[in-house]
């Protein structure tokens, strides 16, 4: 019995679109080439070129997006068809860290790049979703238009989807959906959540000055080390008492900086961090709130500041009835047992911005070999997929499509 037998449609009809094991070997071969030659954000000019000619062999007619790389792709017309289309986002840059992975034939030929996200599995899993989905077209089986977007530059802050809407790849658009690997779920299941998967992330730089002096002497001078000391720890801990507890808003240093002689108190000292947030409401009166605090906190010392707060992405936010569309479509390829409850995690992930427009969800996609013991995690450079993720990423994005498109 094929994996997807028991699969239906509204009427009994079985879901179609399996993937063909000639074009399975090929998205492997793809995503194999994508991990060998990655490419950082809006620099993804291979990427989107080796996409774009992938679709257009399928008589598809990708655009590439105004800002030069990452493209749409609509699958069957819409013409007599007013309804919005359901979007599958795949986002297709690379990190800046070397890939340190040994045998393997596909590790990374391009120094200090690598692949270490998953966002080749993305990539590839939406583009033979859009190559299955368009051969359904052909055979006039495809109910619904869908769109294929392949998103630039998710790894920079505030990420790619804000130029990728403005180049108008949520137009006509009324749901999306899209998956990130989990090196902590086996290959053949999904982590699905209602509500915040991820939390909200953006970047802080503070810098405290004041008139520096002897350390024989600290009342003549603003002793900025002791104002940073507290900014670092006090910060957090006022910020705790004045947002409500189930929002998890938190601040975490990454840099201190003051200083440069054991005897010298010093005119400067820098901060930065980040401020990761795990309820949108909350997230929008995080910079009002820190600014305060650190205000704060620096004043009862004496110290000047200069608070440079960097949006960077809200929580991405699932809506309960995608939710329930892909719980569907994974049940229906391979059934309940595939499906798992997954917690809210402290990553940021700029898919959320799509979220701001229309409802839409994100899955965690397994990438683990089942019994496989190393503990990979992403942003690694070992990072690695067990490449059966793509067949199950495809089978997902489908199935999403055709019960989405028999949808009223």
């Amino acid at each position: 019995m094929s994996r997807d037998s028991d699969a239906q449609l509204p009427g009994d009809e079985a879901l179609p679109g399996t993937l063909p094991e000639p074009l399975r070997a090929e998205l492997i071969a793809f995503r194999r080439d994508l991990h060998m030659h990655p490419e950082l954000g809006n620099q993804e000019f291979r990427t989107t070129a080796a996409i774009k000619a992938r679709l257009e062999r399928a008589g598809l007619a990708p655009r590439v997006l105004d800002t030069g790389t990452g493209l749409i792709c609509d699958v069957g017309s819409r013409s007599g068809d007013p309804r919005p289309m359901l979007a599958l986002r795949a986002d297709i840059d690379a990190l800046p860290i070397p890939d340190t992975k040994a045998g393997v034939p596909y590790r990374s030929t391009v120094p200090d790049r690598a692949h270490a996200c998953g966002h080749d599995i993305h990539t590839t899993s939406v583009l033979g979703a859009g190559l299955v989905l368009a051969e359904l077209d052909r055979q006039g089986l495809l109910p619904r238009p869908v769109r294929l977007i392949f998103q630039p530059a998710e790894e920079v802050l505030p990420g790619g989807a804000p130029d990728t809407i403005a180049s108008g790849a949520l137009e006509g658009v009324g749901r999306i959906i899209g998956v990130h690997c989990d090196p902590k779920v086996d290959v053949g299941r999904i982590g699905l959540r209602v509500g915040a998967i991820t939390s909200a992330c953006d970047r802080l730089e503070v810098s405290l000055d004041g008139p520096g002096g002897h350390t024989a002497r600290p009342h003549l001078t603003t002793d900025l080390v002791t104002a940073a000391s507290k900014v670092a720890t006090e910060v957090p801990a006022l910020l705790a008492r004045r947002v409500d507890a189930r929002a998890g808003l938190a601040v975490t240093w990454g840099r201190l900086e003051a200083g440069h002689a054991c005897n010298v108190i010093p005119q400067h000292a820098e901060l930065s961090g980040t401020v990761r947030c795990l309820d949108l409401a909350a997230w929008r009166e995080a910079p009002d709130l820190v600014h305060a605090a650190i205000d704060e906190v620096a004043g009862m010392h004496g110290a000047k500041t200069v608070i440079n707060y960097v949006r960077g992405v809200p929580p991405v936010v699932n809506d309960a009835a995608v939710i329930d569309l892909l719980a569907g479509a994974m049940t229906a390829r391979r059934g309940p047992y595939a499906i798992e409850d997954t917690e809210q995690s402290l990553g940021g992930e700029d898919f959320s911005w799509y979220l701001e427009h229309v409802p839409g969800a994100m899955a965690r996609l397994g990438v683990r070999t089942p019994g496989d013991t190393a503990r990979l995690d992403l942003h690694r450079g070992d990072f690695d997929a067990d490449e059966e993720a793509i067949t199950v990423g495809v089978e997902l994005f489908t199935a999403s499509a055709l019960l989405d498109g028999c949808s009223a």
